[in-house]
């Protein structure tokens, strides 16, 4: 019996970068299948070779054995693909009912759109992935996480033979991702294929049978999951071992840089207080919803709390007031970096300096000679991957767009540095540069806040731990004390057993 959908010898390029060559994959009906490798190694191309959005250069997509053309992302619904991206592509104004059946509505006499049957259908899809999202809500102002899933109901409400899931957790909880997984194991049980690309290999090798690896745009390897382990997948992918992930460079801590008092905001988070030293990796842990990017933010300037006070150096910050943050030698580097990190329309150049402007002006006016240069240095410290500095920011991979964010605010040489899941989304090679750069800046003095939900990256790389609980700070717990059971004993809002 043929795969249900297959490539064979497919190359495409974009000019004269050649994103895939010569690639090979097949899915089969009731499998799930793991799509792996760094960011740039060809795997959104092929993604969107499948969903339809560009057409291959050579080579054939092959359905159930018989070659086909897509013209567009509609053909390819039709044909039953449906695609997940890592990025929500929501539509802000819509509701969510609405972004759920963009194009399908359901129709009364009349060809006119029967909103009631769209909430309906809409409220289904949720009870079945197990979540409470209003179907009237405008999809302006929900969290990653919701927006992901409602992404997830989208696909799902397309009845799709095969199901391309493009980093669909990086920003779920651990109960919403076994939700997720839940209703992937379910369709693929009932005979669906599933692409799964992820970073996580925990979820690789939970969900599925087979693991394909690509690099630098070509197929490298294609093996049972029950034949390999993580370190093998990961040396095929980068060539290096998975210790070296989270390369921690010992740091004596310094003189208090941040300090944090009693911070609230009615309904997201209460009296919190903490400090970071310079030479500190302080993690702000817990399950999403815990108020930890709520946090950050307050502190930062860009909500403005209730009560409480923020200082660095000692010196007491106005709340909500972010170029005040900044000229007190704050940065914060976003969760979501396409919306809140990035102006995706602009060059490379151009966000990396952007918190900078003033500084490189002469006279007003904004110098190319001294802004090319700032931008050119902190993309090679960084090794930024960009085909021309002067290209969007858009056209670099996920990996390289957060790099670009870094660099926009390590050019304005903080003194604290706010990391929001600073490698959501990137590839292990990346977030082993990421983790570098980290543990190389508070080597250096910088005091370094970082939110993550990844307990290895809080554990591998913080000086201490902050676990948050329903919006409250619930321990304080040093490095060597530091385990994934005490981590999630306190985020669960449980006291472990001594």
């Amino acid at each position: 019996m043929p795969p249900v959908l297959a490539l064979e010898g497919v190359s495409k390029s974009f000019g004269a970068v050649a994103a895939l060559r010569d690639v090979r994959l097949e899915l089969r009906a009731g499998e799930a299948h793991a799509l792996v490798g760094e960011n740039g190694a060809g795997k959104s191309t092929l993604v969107k070779i499948l969903a339809g959005v560009h057409a291959p250069d050579s080579g054939k997509v092959l359905l159930d054995g018989a070659a086909v053309t897509f013209g567009g992302p509609a053909e390819a619904r039709a044909a039953g693909i449906a695609v997940i991206y890592q990025e929500p592509t929501l539509f802000p104004d819509l509701s969510v009912a609405e972004n759920i059946f963009m194009g399908r509505q359901p129709l009364r006499r009349g060809r006119r759109i029967d909103s009631a049957a769209t909430r309906t259908r809409a409220a289904e899809l949720f009870t079945r992935l197990g979540v409470r999202i209003d179907p009237d809500r405008p999809a302006r102002g929900l969290s990653i996480a919701d927006q992901q899933l409602v992404e997830i109901a989208k696909a799902l409400s397309a009845n799709a033979r095969v199901l391309v899931m493009d980093e669909p957790t990086a920003a779920l909880s651990g109960v919403e991702v076994e939700r997720l997984f839940a209703v992937a194991r379910s369709l693929r049980d009932e005979g669906a294929a599933v692409l799964f690309i992820s970073h996580r290999f925990d979820e690789v090798f939970d969900l599925c049978q087979r693991i394909t690896v690509m690099r630098d745009g070509r197929w490298i390897s294609t093996d049972d999951a029950a034949d390999v382990t993580v370190d093998t997948v990961i040396r095929t992918m980068v060539g290096r071992e998975l210790s070296t992930l989270y390369p921690k460079v010992a740091a004596e801590p310094g003189d208090t840089r941040l300090e944090v008092r009693g911070l609230t905001r009615w309904g997201y988070f209460d009296d919190v207080t903490f400090d970071v030293r310079g030479g500190e990796i302080v993690a702000l842990a817990g399950l999403v919803g815990a108020g930890r990017s709520e946090v950050v933010r307050a502190v930062f300037g860009i909500d403005r709390p209730d009560a409480g006070e923020v200082r660095v150096e000692g010196r007491r910050l106005p709340l909500g007031d972010t170029p005040a943050a900044i000229a007190a030698g704050l940065a914060l580097v976003p969760e979501d970096r396409r919306q809140q990190g990035l102006v995706m329309e602009l060059s490379v150049e151009r966000n990396a300096t952007l918190p900078r402007r003033w500084a490189l002006a002469k006279a007003g006016l904004l110098v190319g000679g001294a802004e090319r240069r700032s931008a050119a240095t902190w993309a090679e410290r960084l090794q930024v991957k960009a085909g021309h500095p002067t290209d969007p920011v858009s056209t670099l991979s996920g990996g390289n767009q957060q790099k670009v964010v870094l660099a926009k605010w390590l050019s304005t040489q903080p003194r604290v540095l706010i990391v929001d899941e600073p490698t959501r989304g990137i590839d292990v090679g990346t977030k082993a540069e990421v983790h570098r750069l980290l543990s190389e800046l508070a080597a250096n003095g910088v005091a370094v806040l970082m939110v993550s939900s990844e307990l290895p990256e809080v554990l591998g790389m913080a000086d201490r731990v902050l676990v948050m609980h329903e919006g409250r700070l619930v321990a304080d717990i040093a490095r060597a004390e530091a385990d994934e059971e005490s981590v999630m004993f306190a985020a669960t809002g449980q006291k472990e057993e001594a």
